[in-house]
């Protein structure tokens, strides 16, 4: 089944829609490569994939287990290379709210899943996923 639909919008622009729910994400060009950087840019939405893949696989994990993670926060940042012009690093910063109560041995199981969600194995190894968990 087709995950979803691009329309060019013109201006470096991009309207995706997610086909089963009909939830649209805008994407622009970012500055540095000519687009106005108004929206996400596709390699932005790479960066930001990594980072709610892990937190969801690690809220399946906490879910499954009777814990509790609701309120975690996570920021991202893109790293850019030239030549080739490529994502080259992600840096991902988990901050988890005080009181959470889990213990060292429950932290590093759900450490451990996110480092192995579906787009943490899917992008390119040679992109460096720098993960650090503030518990």
């Amino acid at each position: 089944m087709q995950t979803s639909a691009i329309l060019y919008n013109g201006e470096l622009r991009t309207t995706a829609t997610h086909l089963r729910s009909g939830t649209v994400i805008e994407t622009d060009a970012p500055v540095d490569n000519n687009g106005k950087g108004e929206r996400f840019s596709p390699s932005d939405l790479v960066a930001t994939a990594l980072g709610s893949c892990m937190l969801t696989i690690m809220g399946i994990k906490a879910r499954d287990k009777g814990w509790n993670i609701d309120g975690t926060k996570v920021s991202v940042e893109k790293i850019m290379g030239t030549e080739p012009r490529r994502i080259t690093g992600v840096n991902i910063v988990f901050d988890f709210p005080a009181g959470h109560g889990l213990e060292e041995k429950e932290r590093k199981i759900l450490e451990n899943v996110a480092h192995t969600c579906p787009v943490a194995e899917s992008v390119h190894p040679d992109i460096k996923q720098n993960v650090t968990f503030n518990w």
